[in-house]
């Protein structure tokens, strides 16, 4: 054993140096000169109409241009010429954007809902670095119908994927701003109204900001950025903005109150009658100061939240399910340690949330923000009551310290704590768990990375091997993307607010890939190879999962995919497990193939399909997997989307024959970019389940507004009555008391 010790702290060591021989040997600082704009002091409001050129306001403010593209052409002027006009008045911040187009019968505007996706529509995105830390931000973008999007950035998006984002940005972060767009016959234009009280800066009167602007021009794959991105980067690299200097910030105080009422009715299911309730709450934001922000709730409650997406478990690990609920996500990225979607040492959806049922929750407060200009903290305390024969009471409080450093570099703490008050247990034993934590990232010049995380629970009943670590390496830059990374996970760790995938394992990964943008070629527009590897073993070294990818993403001017890929899997299975009722895998080490193929048709245009293709292999047998989506809109306004996951298996096993199918329907219309009615429908074969979501929202401000929402849910199959029925009204409002 004490060999084996000595051998796996030797990997650990060997992997740090080659990290830093990667960093050294590929990093390097550029030198790139960043541009600097000017801000307007505005003696009036701009009028919030769309018309940037013919508001008074806007006299005498200097626009911003000069865009560069990052694609088709990166380092070359933009197409079409875009202005960008910054204003500052007692209240609010302004932007005015003019995006001219030569052709505005040829301007793609793909969707009307708030938040809705700004990829495959022409728009306009700004990153507001309030701070100037150089690491974190708020963005705010529109299209030219004047969709609200917007979305907070931490570390630059590291490890943000567990609060609604693929792409690094908290999406479902909300704050209240406005704007309103317009198309004529310059193009389209927008007037966006930030109030101060939504962002977080400094405390200077005169300040200078991090900011930079993305255009995105659909019909030609466009992207341009005023502070210039390389291929490979975008809106989220906030280390290379430009600053927009002239910000005079006023003096202000900031309080808002949230409050809401709710009315519910249920009946059907194990409800022996009708059931009615009826709900007070509110939540409180207030500014201790103008970076650190004290949010309080009451009364807790989350039914405006859009359902769970169903998923199938074909494996034996857990299944992760994203946080959704507001209270959670602003500032959700500082609390965020560990590896996206597998080791996640706080996980905000374990308050509230038990077996897949709510829990109500009593309230809370939570303080974020930043202290000084390079320190950030975060204090986290909610109460959760118990709910017989699922959860006891519990008390949850989260602590977390981070200090940044040069060059996205930084060093943080966390500790989290549950204390239950025993009811579960029926016996008023120890009823708790901690989890503490230490965690880093080093930039190495430019393009290089090394992140790191060490942690360690402490659960009653369980000692020893209750530790964690990771390390990882990356190195990007426009024409290679190269990582390496190593995770031991103890076998009696347990972060019980945290999420594990699997338990008790040594995990190894390794990538390599290749960025080509050929000239003339069947009009591709980007190629990507690629090879990765990604190997689990428990602690007795025995493989429980190996996969070997070899890939190549062939990406057109429309924004077409093909994606043809084979891989060589390995499924090491220690003890029987049921992948589906009845059917049994059985102990034993799979080694399979199996060819995958994706094609992803252009997301921008009215009618458009996508597929994935998987078939090979699986534990001893065969499988095919087939994921059809098919999306349909009219205008900005009416959009669907039919997705179909079909897998069919043939395993040697008994009744090792089955499919295991779910299918999704998605209906929306926007009446306005704040009024909206939504259908989700999702029937799961296995379990013989149909439900349905049905969502209107008339919103006033973020996500503050008026819901009405029926749900419905049938566990005997289609064609069967329904058996278990919701329906709830809500409203709330956002009172900004000093303003």
């Amino acid at each position: 054993m004490a060999e084996l010790f000595v051998r796996r702290k030797l990997r650990a060591v060997s992997l740090c140096v080659f990290f830093w021989t990667i960093g050294v040997g590929f990093a390097y600082a550029q030198g790139v000169a960043r541009p600097v704009g000017q801000a307007s002091v505005l003696d009036a409001a701009p009028v919030l109409d769309g018309d940037v050129l013919g508001d008074p306001a806007w006299e005498g403010a200097t626009p911003i241009t000069g865009f560069i593209q990052s694609q088709p052409n990166s380092g070359q002027p933009a197409t079409q010429r875009t202005e960008v006009y910054i204003g500052v008045t007692d209240s609010a911040l302004h932007i005015g954007v003019v995006a001219y187009d030569t052709d505005p019968d040829a301007i793609i505007a793909t969707d009307s809902r708030r938040d809705s996706s700004l990829d495959d529509t022409d728009s306009f995105r700004v990153m507001i670095d309030g701070l100037l830390d150089r690491q974190n931000g708020y963005i705010f973008g529109t299209n030219p119908v004047g969709v609200e999007f917007d979305g907070q950035v931490t570390r630059e998006g590291a490890g943000q994927n567990t609060v609604g984002a693929q792409d690094g940005l908290n999406r479902n972060w909300d704050a209240p701003w406005t704007v309103v767009s317009k198309i004529s016959e310059i193009g389209w234009s927008s007037e966006m109204r930030i109030p101060f009280s939504s962002l977080r800066y400094g405390t200077d009167e005169l300040q200078s900001w991090g900011f930079n602007f993305e255009r995105r021009i659909r019909r030609n794959n466009e992207i341009a950025y005023w502070s210039p991105m390389s291929q490979d980067r975008d809106l989220l690299r906030v280390s290379e903005a430009g600053t927009i200097e002239g910000i005079y910030v006023p003096k202000q105080r900031n309080l808002q109150i949230t409050p809401y009422v709710l009315g519910k009715t249920r009946n059907g299911g194990e409800l022996p009658e009708r059931e009615n309730d009826a709900e007070f709450g509110f939540d409180l934001k207030y500014s201790v100061t103008p970076s650190l922000t004290l949010d309080a709730t009451y009364n807790t409650d989350f039914a405006q939240v859009e359902v769970d997406e169903q998923q199938v478990n074909l494996d034996r690990f857990n299944l992760f399910f994203p946080e959704k609920r507001p209270f959670f996500l602003e500032n959700a990225g500082q609390f965020t340690v560990g590896n996206a979607r597998e080791v996640e040492l706080f996980f905000s959806r374990q308050i509230g949330i038990a077996d897949g049922t709510p829990v109500p929750i009593e309230g809370g407060a939570r303080l974020s923000g930043k202290v000084g200009a390079t320190t950030n903290v975060g204090l986290l305390y909610m109460g959760s009551e118990s709910v017989e024969g699922l959860t006891s009471a519990n008390n949850y409080t989260v602590a977390r310290i981070n200090q940044e450093l040069a060059n996205r570099s930084s060093i943080g703490f966390l500790y989290v704590d549950r204390n239950g008050d025993g009811s579960l247990l029926g016996n008023g034993g120890d009823d708790e768990n901690q989890t503490y934590a230490v965690d880093g990232r080093l930039g190495l010049g430019t393009n290089g990375l090394l992140q790191a995380w060490a942690a360690k629970t402490e659960t009653p009943g369980l000692s020893g091997d209750d530790h964690a670590y990771s390390l990882r390496g990356d190195y990007n830059n426009a024409d290679w993307s190269l990582g390496l990374g190593f995770t031991e996970v103890g076998q009696n760790f347990n972060p019980e607010v945290g999420f594990l995938a699997r338990s008790d394992y040594r995990k190894f990964d390794a990538s390599v890939l290749r960025r080509i943008r050929p000239e003339n070629l069947w009009n591709l527009f980007e190629i990507r190879p690629h090879v990765s590897y990604r190997g689990y073993w428990d602690s007795n070294d025995f493989q429980e999962t190996g996969f070997l990818h070899f890939d190549s993403h062939w990406e057109f001017q429309s924004g077409t995919e093909i994606h043809t890929g084979y891989n060589v899997t390995r499924e090491g299975v220690k003890d029987p497990f049921e992948i589906v009722d009845g059917v049994f895998v059985q102990p034993g080490t799979y080694d399979e193939g199996e060819l995958q193929l994706v094609y992803m048709g252009d997301q921008s245009a009215p009618l458009n399909f996508s597929m994935r293709f998987v078939a090979g292999g699986r534990f001893g047998g065969d499988r095919l997997s087939l994921t059809p989506t098919m999306r349909y809109r009219i205008g900005e306004k009416f959009s669907s989307e039919f997705a179909f996951i079909y897998n069919d298996f043939d395993l040697p096993v008994p009744n090792g024959e089955f499919t295991a199918n779910l299918a999704r329907i998605r209906l929306s219309y926007s009446f306005t970019p704040k009024m909206l009615i939504q259908i989700l429908a999702q029937y799961n074969e296995q379990s013989d389940r149909i439900s349905t979501n049905f969502r209107f929202s008339w919103l006033q401000s973020a996500n503050a507004g008026l819901y009405l929402v029926y749900n419905e849910i049938d566990e005997r199959g289609i064609g069967a009555p329904p058996r278990g029925k919701e329906l709830i009204i809500k409203y709330s409002r956002i009172f900004d008391v000093f303003n």
